[in-house]
């Protein structure tokens, strides 16, 4: 299975939340997994903000950030085509949705992913609407940057 996951849904990943348990059900089911090459930064942005909060100490924030690196080396990295662009401003001009939301559906869109797994209710009917299988791991909290 051919799995695309957006930042929302990774960052389940690294803080325990809603969720995060099924996310490691299909992490275990994907023969190939993609990541949009603006996630790193969505999540470490994220990761940053929970710092500034007090909710996470220098510690853990940088062996989060390892294992998000190390996630992100195995993934095949989705750039940022003319493609992506089109499709992106189709989903926006479609749906209630931010640009960088647009781009992760977009860019799973381009590579024909077999499923899309996001945390952002918006993002999900958006994937939906343009014909992607998609999942919907409740609510999202402070780990992504939205």
């Amino acid at each position: 299975m051919k799995l695309v996951v957006d930042s929302s849904a990774l960052a389940k990943r690294y803080v325990q939340e809603t969720g995060s348990e099924k996310l490691d059900h299909f992490f275990q089911n994907a023969s190939e997994l993609a990541l949009c090459i603006i996630l790193v930064p969505e999540i470490v942005s994220g990761l940053n903000r929970r710092m500034r909060e007090g909710a996470l100490d220098l510690k853990n924030y940088r062996a989060l950030r390892k294992q998000l690196i190390i996630d992100a080396q195995d993934a095949i990295i989705l750039q940022i085509t003319p493609s992506v662009i089109s499709h992106s401003v189709n989903l926006l001009e479609n749906n209630v949705l931010r640009a960088m939301d647009a781009l992760h559906v977009a860019c799973a869109l381009e590579w024909k992913a077999d499923l899309f797994i996001t945390s952002d209710r918006r993002q999900w009917i958006a994937a939906q609407n343009a014909g992607l299988y998609s999942e919907y791991l409740g609510q999202q909290g402070h780990s992504a940057d939205h």
